[in-house]
């Protein structure tokens, strides 16, 4: 499990086995991680299969490759990065499984006082867990929404978020990891089944 509190900002050194294989350079992440971890990038729980100096390599099957952005990743592409959370450690964003239930589309950035405001196109499965004022994980990032159209979200990005994740460099027609929040999913399923 994962809180979506970004701790690093890595960078993708090396692409291997058609883009299955990232090594990514992380050193404060790599501190205390072993192989056979896990790790969040960019939102999507994969496993750490080496660590070396400042690296890690994770691997991901043609099914992550399919439902994530991450097949968008290049040789120096930068990644939210996040260890899993320590039973004791303390809770600060919400619960993140790492489990991407989608991809939305950038539609509209525009700056929103010294914050900036971000829309997010989404498709009608993912839209429908959304609520204004709930939770959403985006790249990995922990973030309340601020609005629900009719086929987008809104996202007020403060200055410190723009800083410190890899959302202050998105733009217009970028795709981005989408996890729903996992409350709405298990009430949805509860209600189909005492139908």
């Amino acid at each position: 499990m994962f809180t979506g509190i970004v701790e690093e900002v890595g960078r993708i050194t090396h692409l291997a086995e058609g883009g299955a294989r990232l090594v990514i350079e992380a050193p404060e992440t790599v501190v205390g991680l072993a192989v056979g971890d896990s790790i969040a990038v960019n939102g999507t729980c994969l496993t750490a299969v080496e660590v070396t100096g400042n690296s890690c390599a994770v691997q991901m099957v043609p099914e992550t490759i399919a439902r994530t952005a991450l097949g968008d990743l290049a040789v120096g592409s930068e990644v939210n990065l996040e260890r899993a959370m320590a039973a004791a450690g303390r809770f600060d964003g919400h619960i993140v499984q790492g489990h991407v239930d989608g991809v939305g589309v950038i539609s509209s950035l525009r700056e929103e006082g010294n914050g900036r405001r971000l829309g997010i196109e989404l498709t009608s499965d993912l839209l429908k867990y959304v609520v204004e004022k709930g939770s959403v994980t985006i790249q990995g990032v922990s973030l309340t929404v601020a609005a629900v159209t009719a086929g987008d979200i809104e996202i007020a990005l403060i200055p410190h978020t723009l800083e410190v994740t890899t959302l202050g460099a998105l733009a217009p027609g970028d795709r981005v990891n989408v996890e729903t929040d996992i409350l709405a999913k298990y009430v949805e399923r509860l209600m189909e089944m005492s139908r």
